[in-house]
């Protein structure tokens, strides 16, 4: 089921990306040929950003296509590095969790008093706010999984 959810994530990203590179290249057009442009275009295009960069982490996770840094556990031995990954995912998930409570607050707050961006279309706020919450958290949930099955790996005798 997650990886259902994390795969709808990540096309939705996608789906942001077709929809950034379409706002912009119209916005563009219209300036140039007609001196007009899309309203609130630059809100748009932030929301569409926090999707377009949030939504796929968990999908980025289940890869573990993470930047990851070995020059140092390279040159340890075999047994070691196992622990070296749980570590780097413990911490991450302890990194995030912050981020989770934050922004579970924001989002709150944000759809209890029904921000808007001032603008010609007047957009809401919470949009932007809970597909950060969505896409962190699922992340997060990614997160946690991958050290309990790395550690359950690693105890039963083989390597992450």
């Amino acid at each position: 089921m997650l990886k259902r959810i994390e795969k709808l994530l990540l096309e939705l990203a996608m789906f942001a990306v077709l929809l950034l590179g379409l706002l912009i290249t119209t916005s563009v057009v219209l300036r140039v040929f007609f001196n007009s442009g899309v309203p609130d275009s630059i809100v748009i295009v932030r929301e569409l950003m926090v999707a377009a960069i949030v939504l796929p982490l968990a999908a980025a996770s289940t890869a573990r296509a993470h930047i990851v840094v070995e020059f140092v556990t390279n040159r340890l031995p075999l047994r070691f590095h196992g622990w070296f990954v749980v570590f780097g995912t413990g911490f991450g998930v302890l990194a995030i969790t912050p981020l989770i409570y934050a922004s579970w607050n924001e989002a709150l707050h944000t759809l209890q008093s029904g921000g808007f961006y001032f603008g010609v279309l007047n957009l809401p706020k919470w949009p932007g706010r809970v597909i950060f919450l969505v896409g962190i958290s699922f992340c997060w949930l990614r997160l946690l999984l991958l050290v309990i099955e790395d550690v359950r790996k690693i105890r039963v005798g083989g390597q992450r």
